[in-house]
């Protein structure tokens, strides 16, 4: 299973986000950070992979689909976006908010096997203990998990996270992206992650995708784009990259002017 992204164009009005975009075929149990300055298009490109934008030009292919072709009911269980606006205004409680999102499309009574998964997702991100609270009442942080726990419960074939970590603290940013490498490789599905702290991305993603001027300006593995000069450039930062006692990257960061 690749997705692919080919010739994408796009844009918002006059204002060109994405022009002649491509990248080299995404693979099952693959975790890409997606990175880059404020502004580069992250957003609007998991808008447009999740099928709520539509290309001006170009192709996104899942299995070699084309998924601006598919039905919204396939699209959306083939492919879950959890954006970083996770604010939730419904008064319901946590198990029930992450029970819909289990059932998706599906009408009827939820099935005990429906209830186990939720029970076993709200276990795996340690917070089964707020199943009975009401997601109003909940910090940021902890709506940001149990958003998390609605992305999981679904089982897509890609996941799209927008800045998955920028609410919680950092034992939880460890351990949240911790579970989303796990989860990735052992479910065999295809994970985007758009962040910005790049020493903590580069602890997990197999991949860095950098974006720049409406392309893919860097791509590889994190040390390689880590140390490529354009990378601090595309930051306006010079980058110095080391590695500790346990053989993670160290990154550095200062202003060049």
């Amino acid at each position: 299973m690749t997705l692919e992204i080919s010739g994408l164009r796009f844009a918002y009005g006059t204002n060109v986000v994405f022009d002649a975009l491509h990248a080299a075929p995404f693979q099952k149990g693959e975790l890409t950070a997606l990175i880059g300055p404020n502004g580069v298009g992250k957003s609007s490109l998991f808008r447009l992979m999740a099928g709520l934008h539509k290309p001006a030009e170009g192709k996104i292919l899942l299995h070699g689909t084309d998924t601006s072709l598919l039905p919204d009911r396939r699209r959306s269980e083939s492919i879950f976006l959890l954006t970083q606006h996770t604010a939730m205004k419904a008064a319901l409680a946590v198990f029930d908010v992450v029970l819909l999102a289990k059932r998706g499309w599906q009408g009827g009574r939820a099935t005990s096997s429906d209830i186990a998964h939720v029970e076993e997702t709200l276990d795996l991100l340690g917070i089964e203990f707020l199943s009975d609270r009401l997601v109003t009442e909940l910090s940021g942080g902890q709506q940001q998990l149990v958003a998390l726990c609605q992305a999981l419960v679904r089982n897509p074939q890609v996941l799209l996270l927008d800045e998955p970590t920028s609410a919680l603290d950092l034992r939880r940013q460890l351990e949240v992206l911790r579970l989303i490498r796990n989860v990735t490789r052992e479910r065999q599905i295809i994970t985007f992650a758009a962040l910005h702290d790049l020493a903590l991305a580069s602890r997990f993603a197999d991949r860095f995708v950098l974006l720049h001027e409406g392309r893919v300006a860097v791509d590889g593995n994190p040390e390689e784009v880590l140390r490529n000069p354009l990378t601090g450039n595309v930051y306006g930062v010079r980058l110095e990259i080391d590695r500790n006692a346990n053989g993670s990257l160290i990154v550095n960061a200062d202003l060049t002017s």
